[in-house]
């Protein structure tokens, strides 16, 4: 993921619930979930962390 401005409260909205809708379909899971069911905890941690696929332009 490629940040290059803080994110918005909206944009970091999309992207967790776009990375938490492909956890739940199956996708792999790029941090230690140990204990984690809820995909959108996981998504949070994966966020956090700075490892989700996902990158956002801006114009």
């Amino acid at each position: 993921m490629v940040i290059l401005m803080s994110d918005t409260r909206f944009e970091k909205a999309r992207i967790v619930g776009a990375r938490a809708l492909q956890i739940s379909l199956g996708a792999p899971i790029l941090v230690d979930s140990t204990g984690m069911i809820d995909p959108v905890d996981i998504a949070m941690k994966e966020y956090d962390a700075g490892v989700i696929p996902i990158t956002v332009t801006k114009d």
